[in-house]
């Protein structure tokens, strides 16, 4: 009986420790230093482009970061490949068929420590209309402290986290582009997508 006690006991201080920690706090994502970008080869040549408008919710634990979600929408109009023609035609129905399939998402379900520096995020990621589960490895470049003589010139942020993800995705899994093997060879089917981000809060 005695030993019952005790197992509750301390089966109740875990409760309470788990409900006195505070939920964990947004962070403001810095769009002026965060890139989603991607490389395609158009057939043997790497080609560059990007998404310029882009929305991430970004909640993260430090001390749990299994506790952690992010959330990402990119409007496809915003691509940008440095060639007008080409980002019209991407945007057209031959590619991502802006009109019916605005955005470009990602939810995650899952977030796992893999070690002090890196997390696995798994979740739906949405293209076209069609919606795959990925995971994406995420490394953590940096979390900072701000020191106090610097809060001022940064606009009172106290605190400062980088990530980056990359990822590897076949565009014929989510219907972009022809799959046929003639425009397979002038178009890569494997897309390299990175993602950087800079939060504060």
């Amino acid at each position: 009986m005695q030993r019952k006690r005790i197992i509750l006991t301390m089966l109740g201080l875990s409760v309470l420790s788990v409900a006195a920690r505070p939920a964990p706090t947004p962070w403001n994502v810095d769009t002026a230093h965060t890139t989603v970008s991607y490389s395609v080869r158009h057939f043997f040549t790497p080609v560059q482009g990007q998404f310029d408008r882009f929305e991430v919710d970004l909640v993260y634990d430090r001390v749990a970061p299994e506790q952690s979600t992010v959330r990402v929408t990119i409007p496809v109009a915003s691509i940008n490949t440095g060639n007008e023609r080409r980002d019209t035609h991407l945007r057209s129905g031959d590619f991502f068929e802006v009109d019916k399939h605005p955005n470009i998402t990602f939810v995650s379900e899952r977030v796992t420590r893999v070690s002090d520096s890196e997390l696995l995020v798994s979740g739906p990621l949405t293209i076209k209309g069609v919606s795959r589960r990925v995971e994406l490895p995420i490394r953590i470049l940096g979390v900072m402290d701000v020191p106090g003589e610097m809060r001022e010139m940064l606009g009172g942020v106290k605190h400062i986290a980088s990530f980056e993800t990359t990822l590897r995705l076949d565009r014929r899994d989510f219907g972009v582009g022809a799959g046929n093997w003639a425009m397979t060879a002038v178009v890569g089917a494997d897309v390299d997508i990175t993602i950087a981000v800079e939060a504060n809060q």
